[in-house]
């Protein structure tokens, strides 16, 4: 539903935007993908654009950026304490609230921003910066004007580089009619990525959290058992004999001993080929609807389609016209006999240096990246060692000061457990995560435009482009300063 209140004074198109109706934006929603200043070859159905690409203004880009970013606080409204069945309650990576759910508010998912002027990154405000942005801003975003949001959307926005993502009009970098209408002059992209190994580390140490009894043993589903020790050795012996209950078709993370040491349930199987079940990429997916129905109530031209694929879109050679994002490909130092399945015998986009970077090497050891996540949560200004911050949810400091007396550390076993394996994990594929890429690439890109109304005018029905046609009138013809 709309917000009845009016927005304080300034930009029209601002006002407009509260008044829309969510149900109406659900409805009325739709992939309108002519730009313009574009042409299209279709038989009787063509049309010859004489404009000339009209970029979106600072402001509207402002708007879609801050769409995808903090909205507060989140609430620990669940249990906590009180015996083992409960868990740790120190599940949440962070207690700022984003403006999509995310497996134990990890928010994984990185944004870039592409348009005439450059490539840029959307990125994620570290502790301190998120807080000074937030305070700065009114709470309803009704409430703030248009030099608030061009404000919150400077803070998050990086350059990268100075010019679009350019790729050779052909497949496999587009098919089909992307080739005519994507990535187009005058259109603005917004291109999701989830690091996965900040997500993994932080969603597996909850899982082997659970009671001993319920701790379940990983298995490796890309090898065979292949026994390194006397216990292996005599196991997998005992197993062909038929002297154990069950054989042994995968690598156990640890080994026979772990998993006869008490410290797991070796009948709680999960295999590391889960991650592709528990991949965390959905929040990349509901932030791109939340795009998809702010362009409607904006009146934007917005199509959301299939992206330049990985690993192309990491390739950046200018004197062959491809601009890429340009990461680091971190190849693994492996030799096989059989070769199991990929990602892990790939390149793995871990990330560009200095910009955003994944936990995992180059960058760090696998020991250091989970003691990364650790300190996030429980470092001197972690997430359950800041009561100031944990407060902002509650009604008194009091309430969040009584959860954080309860919430539990992750025990030695689990955090000796997780470093086992994640080093198992690179040792045995020299690279993390082997089951997926460091930085996941959902494959689809968001994109915006001010539409080619000639050519809507000439051959469709105007009820289904009449939020659009109304676009220029409300938020007027501001160009596109270029972002600095």
């Amino acid at each position: 539903m709309s917000d009845t209140s009016d927005p304080r004074p300034g930009h029209p198109g601002l006002a407009e935007l509260f008044r829309y109706p969510l149900m109406s934006a659900i409805a009325e929603r739709r992939s309108r993908r002519v730009c313009r200043g574009t042409s299209i070859d279709a038989g009787d159905l063509s049309h010859k654009s004489t404009n000339a690409p009209a970029p979106l203004s600072p402001l509207e880009e402002a708007v879609l950026v801050v769409t995808t970013g903090l909205t507060g606080f989140l609430l620990h409204d669940g249990p906590v304490g009180g015996g083992d069945e409960l868990g740790t309650g120190s599940y949440f990576m962070q207690t700022r609230a984003r403006a999509a759910a995310s497996p134990d508010n990890t928010q994984p998912t990185s944004f870039f921003l592409v348009n005439d002027s450059g490539v840029f990154l959307i990125k994620k405000l570290k502790k301190q910066e998120a807080l000074q942005l937030l305070a700065s801003v009114p709470p309803r975003w009704a409430d703030w004007s248009e030099a608030d949001w061009l404000a919150a959307a400077q803070a998050v926005t990086q350059r990268v580089f100075n010019e679009r993502l350019q790729f050779p009009r052909q497949f496999p970098y587009y098919h089909m009619w992307n080739k005519a209408l994507s990535n187009q002059p005058g259109t603005t992209l917004l291109l999701p990525i989830v690091d996965m190994t900040r997500s993994f580390i932080s969603v597996v140490l909850n899982m082997m959290s659970e009671p001993e009894a319920e701790r379940a043993l990983f298995l490796d589903d890309w090898q065979p058992f292949t026994p390194k020790t006397p216990l292996d050795v005599g196991a997998w012996l005992a197993a062909g004999l038929g002297l154990l209950p069950d054989r042994i078709p995968y690598q156990p993370v640890g080994g026979v001993e772990l998993a006869q040491s008490g410290a797991v349930n070796p009948k709680i199987r999960v295999p590391l080929g889960m991650a592709h079940t528990v991949q965390v990429d959905y929040e990349a997916i509901l932030l791109l609807q939340n795009l998809v129905l702010t362009g409607q109530a904006m009146g934007l031209g917005g199509w959301l389609h299939a992206s330049t694929p990985a690993p192309l879109i990491y390739e950046r050679d200018p004197e062959k016209g491809i601009f890429g994002l340009g990461f680091r490909m971190h190849a693994p130092d492996k030799e096989w006999g059989r070769w199991p399945p990929t990602p892990s015998t790939l390149p793995n986009p871990v990330g560009l240096d200095g910009i955003i970077q994944a936990l995992c090497p180059p960058y760090m050891s696998m020991n250091d990246a989970v003691d990364k996540v650790l300190d996030e949560k429980f470092g001197d200004q972690g997430t359950y060692r800041d009561v100031a911050q944990f407060a902002r949810a509650y009604r008194k400091v009091e309430n969040a000061e009584a959860y954080l007396q309860r919430a539990q550390r992750y025990s030695a076993k689990t955090v000796d457990y997780m470093k086992l394996l994640c080093n198992y994990i690179y040792d045995t594929y020299g690279r993390f995560p082997a089951h997926m890429d460091a930085f996941h690439l959902p494959g689809v890109w968001m994109q915006f435009s001010h539409l080619e109304l000639e050519y809507y005018e000439k051959y469709f029905d105007p009820a289904l482009y009449s939020r659009q046609a109304a676009h220029d009138a409300v938020w007027g013809d501001r160009g596109a300063a270029e972002r600095t």
